[in-house]
């Protein structure tokens, strides 16, 4: 296949490659700054390639334009190892039609089907009869020099001839240099000398594909913004791989085939993605299990790039924690190394409305932990978001089960005392030391909640006999905390009832 200039994207191809599925075609590509240069995508399951076409000159084949000498030691079994065909009387030159596999002229590896035989030992044979030119080459003597010139044209001639020929044996071996006298071409009713072979007409350049940018998908990320910013590129994306390397911006004219091939390398991504997730939890216990890796950007203030106002993170919920990292993690040992986590129970997941998005940047969500700022992310798609907002009720879900119960301190009716949220029991309320508690209600008793966003906490309960409102004022210094564990008990309670809860966030 051969690149068109005036065509810049091409359908998807799809083949089967070793019974795995290869996706190809051609796009254009850029560094954002310059013209977009012509490029195929190949697409393998683990890997994205980006591939420039080469013409290339046949390894096997000598260049038509040059003579060379070649030098034969004639072998006492088999001769030269050659057979020719052509002479003056067809208006054609002296053509080698056959070499003789581990005979004389196939072991110099410098003589083809095609050559011409100009010269034989400095004498030139090119006026030379059939006949003429098999004496002469007869008796050159045992060290033979041949000057030759490639004819490209002859040799699919040559080439189909010594299949009908290699199917029987010679009788006689010195005598392969007088086979077949006439070159069985096509000619015209005058006997002039066939155009296919003396006009050296060119043929079609043979081409490779050879890879440009080799980029691993394990733990890649495809994104189509404008890199740190909240700018769309229109019809590109461009692809981010584990080690730093860089698709550069990838164009698509066609908007159809840009969305074919954002999903495919997307799918693939994640599949890989979530292989690589299967193998670290098997070093990880079931309450310590990875629910959800992948990568997001974060809102950030950057004073010495304004227009970059966005940092890519490797966002992973794994156990009880939310874990960022700047680089994946690429062995057990890196999980432990995280340089910022917060636990999934005393943080608060929202997903941003469209109409609340703080710039063009799409599909976003908060997370906000007890006493720090907000932090903002957005995602490349809604599945994307959906798959985030699933795995943290999971996660929220098996952090609260594995943590069973938790105590804030509280202030009763001006009195110190426990505020204990329990797996099992619900809320209760301890003073001092005095195991009994003051009152106690399960989680489905509590039937709302109010608070003046700095200390002072109200919970309404219902009591399970009466049926009566019993309202609870509390004070707590550490009140939004307080609020966030309430929240992620009461969910994972939600969904250890009805646990459709979570299936229905499955995207």
């Amino acid at each position: 296949m051969r690149i068109n200039a005036t065509r810049m994207t091409t359908p998807i191809v799809e083949k089967i490659d070793q019974k795995l599925k290869v996706r190809t075609g051609l796009v254009t590509v850029s560094d954002g700054k310059s013209r977009p240069i012509s490029v195929r995508l190949h697409l393998s399951m683990e890997v994205l390639r980006l591939q420039k076409e080469e013409i290339v000159q046949p390894e096997s084949k000598p260049s038509n334009s040059k003579e060379r000498m070649v030098q034969i030691r004639r072998q006492k079994v088999g001769g030269l190892g050659l057979s020719i065909k052509g002479g003056a009387e067809h208006k054609l030159p002296i053509l080698i039609s056959r070499i003789y596999k581990n005979q004389a002229a196939d072991q110099t590896g410098e003589l083809f089907v095609g050559d011409a035989i100009i010269k034989v030992n400095g004498e030139y044979i090119t006026a030379c009869p059939h006949d003429d030119a098999v004496n002469i080459l007869r008796n050159a003597g045992d060290l033979v020099v041949l000057t030759v010139k490639h004819y490209r044209a002859a040799t699919p001639f040559l080439q189909k001839q010594e299949e009908k020929e290699s199917q029987h044996t010679d009788s006689n071996s010195d005598d392969k240099e007088t086979s077949d006298e006439s070159l069985k071409l096509a000619t015209n009713s005058t006997g002039s000398r066939p155009s296919s072979i003396c006009s050296e007409f060119d043929q079609e350049p043979q081409t490779r594909w050879l890879d440009m940018v080799t980029l691993p998908l394990m733990m890649a990320y495809v994104t189509r913004y404008i890199f740190g910013t909240d700018k769309l590129r229109p019809n590109a994306f461009e692809v981010r791989g584990l080690n730093g390397i860089s698709t550069g911006i990838i164009h698509c004219d066609d908007s159809a085939i840009l969305s074919q091939w954002l999903k495919y390398i997307t799918d693939n991504i994640i599949g890989l993605t979530h292989l690589q997730m299967k193998l670290y939890n098997r070093n990880f216990s079931v309450s310590d299990r990875i629910e959800y890796m992948g990568w997001v950007n974060e809102g950030v203030l950057n004073n010495n790039h304004p227009w970059q106002n966005y940092k890519p993170r490797f966002f992973a919920l794994k156990g009880t924690d939310l874990m960022l990292f700047d680089t994946p993690p690429l062995t057990v040992i890196d999980w432990s190394k995280c340089p910022l986590m917060f636990k999934v129970y005393q943080t608060m997941f929202r997903v941003v409305k469209d109409s609340e998005n703080v710039d063009e940047r799409q599909h976003c969500f908060l997370v906000q932990t007890s006493g720090q700022d907000s932090r903002y992310f957005s995602v490349e798609t809604r599945q994307e978001l959906l798959r985030i907002e699933n795995a943290w009720h999971c996660s929220v879900c098996t952090a609260v089960m594995k943590l069973g119960n938790k105590t804030f301190t509280v202030s009763c009716n001006g009195r110190t005392a426990g505020l204990t949220l329990d797996w099992n029991l619900g809320f209760s309320l301890h003073e001092a030391d005095n195991k009994t508690p003051v009152w106690q209600y399960k989680f489905s008793q509590l039937r709302g909640s109010s608070d003046d966003g700095k200390s002072k906490l109200k919970l309404h309960f219902q009591d399970s006999e009466s049926r009566a409102i019993e309202t609870k004022e509390l004070e707590c210094s550490i009140l939004q905390s307080l609020l966030f564990c309430m929240h992620a008990f009461l969910t994972a309670k939600v969904a250890s009832v009805d646990p459709g809860f979570l299936c229905s966030m499955i995207p």
